[in-house]
């Protein structure tokens, strides 16, 4: 009983402390060209600042004003929106067509 408890606590100790590395390094890989897309689209990635986005994918069609608190806008590119909460990057959405 006693080591099946020390394997679930050590277990429980090392994926905690995996998933802040897991997740900053998924969200400082915007800079490649790999597509993040099933469509094989590469769109902006969560972390990244609006400025950021702006010079590597362009000007957006359309940018709607923030709503809420906290304050979420969007900004509407040809196959995708992209969602911010602030100034960064929270959700990328292909379009459906």
């Amino acid at each position: 009983m006693l080591l099946r408890q020390m394997v679930l606590l050590v277990g429980i100790i090392a994926g905690s402390m995996m998933t802040p590395v897991q997740a900053g390094t998924s969200e400082r890989h915007f800079i490649g060209e790999t597509p993040n897309s099933a469509h094989g689209v590469t769109r902006p990635t969560r972390g990244m600042t609006m400025d950021q986005v702006r010079k590597r994918f362009g000007k957006p069609i359309k940018m709607l004003p923030a709503v809420g608190k906290p304050p979420i806008t969007r900004w509407v590119y040809g196959q995708y929106t992209v969602y911010y909460e602030n100034q960064y990057v929270i959700h990328s959405v292909m379009h459906h067509h």
